[in-house]
């Protein structure tokens, strides 16, 4: 069958894109532009037309852009003469006069924005994610210590190395060792958890502590954090940012997705009611299939509903 839909691809599809060009008097990227809702189907639909185009400056273009999004330079000023520089590009190849199309330069410079600035993103997280905790480093220190503070407010902690760290779901009495795969970004996460939702971070935490079904908190969500890289990378988290998104995607949008997972996680780890610990990795198994699955709604948005539950 993949022989049958490369040779489709390959020799129809271009002729299927003459003939709706010589009929609607519009090329792909307009029709999915006017044709598609925006978020997800939309801009999915330009970045796959762009991939699968044959143009050679629209093959340069999609190279450009994936060289200043990978060195994480598509930001600030830089972001307006780019995306201007993108748009030109593609309507002179398309023959598309902007004065009369001015809705497509719109929508379309709005996709190139969402596809290369999630491209951007995977580049930004795994800077950070290389980054190791470094307890000399005295930025790191004081996140370590935010995150206590915002955690634990009525518990002072009573030294840098101590048993009290477990109390947030640390494996030992230095959290430092804990970081290790996830680096910065494991912590960054936590902290942005727990100064950002208070509320919900606050009820996750009261759950680990839970005398049945208490898991190790931190622990659990680095453990989250690597779920949530891992979608990020592999592309199926585009479905979110680029319905989240309003701008260009940030880390604080990778932040919030961290935050939805962690909070969806916890509640579906006390609906399965577990015996032990053992089963884990069973359980993240299973719920992060279930976010994959959800993923794949083009028009599902993940937003955070708090809902306050006895267990």
């Amino acid at each position: 069958m993949y022989w049958l839909w490369t040779y489709i691809s390959y020799y129809i599809r271009p002729l299927v894109k003459w003939f709706l060009r010589k009929t609607t008097g519009l090329c792909e990227l307009q029709r999915i532009c006017y044709g598609e809702v925006n978020g997800t189907p939309r801009i999915k639909g330009v970045e796959s037309s762009l991939h699968l185009s044959r143009s050679p400056q629209i093959k340069l273009l999609i190279q450009h852009l994936n060289n200043i999004s990978d060195n994480q330079r598509f930001l600030g000023s830089n972001e307006r003469e780019i995306l201007q520089g993108a748009v030109r590009t593609v309507l002179l190849v398309k023959q598309i006069n902007p004065q009369i199309h001015t809705q497509f330069v719109k929508s379309f410079s709005k996709c190139i924005e969402q596809i290369w600035g999630y491209r951007q993103l995977v580049a930004e997280v795994e800077s950070l994610r290389k980054i190791n905790y470094d307890s000399d480093n005295l930025e790191h220190e004081r996140k370590l210590y935010d995150l206590w503070e915002n955690l634990m407010p009525f518990e002072p902690l009573e030294s840098r190395v101590s048993r009290q760290w477990q109390d947030i779901g640390f494996q030992g009495d230095d959290p430092k060792t804990d970081f290790r795969g996830m680096g910065l970004l494991g912590l960054e996460n936590l902290l942005y958890f727990a100064t950002e939702f208070k509320g919900p971070a606050s009820h996750v935490l009261s759950h680990s502590h839970h005398p049945d079904y208490g898991y190790a908190f931190a622990i659990v969500g680095i453990n989250i954090t690597s779920m949530a890289w891992q979608l990020l990378k592999d592309g199926d988290a585009k479905t979110y940012f680029y319905n989240m998104s309003k701008s260009l995607p940030s880390i604080r949008h990778f932040h919030q997705f961290y935050c939805y997972l962690f909070y969806e996680f916890d509640r579906f780890w006390i609906e399965c009611k577990p015996e032990n610990i053992m089963e884990f990795s069973n359980i993240r198994d299973r719920f992060e299939q279930n976010i994959r699955n959800s993923l794949l709604d083009a028009q599902n948005i993940f937003k955070i509903n708090v809902s306050v539950d006895t267990v």
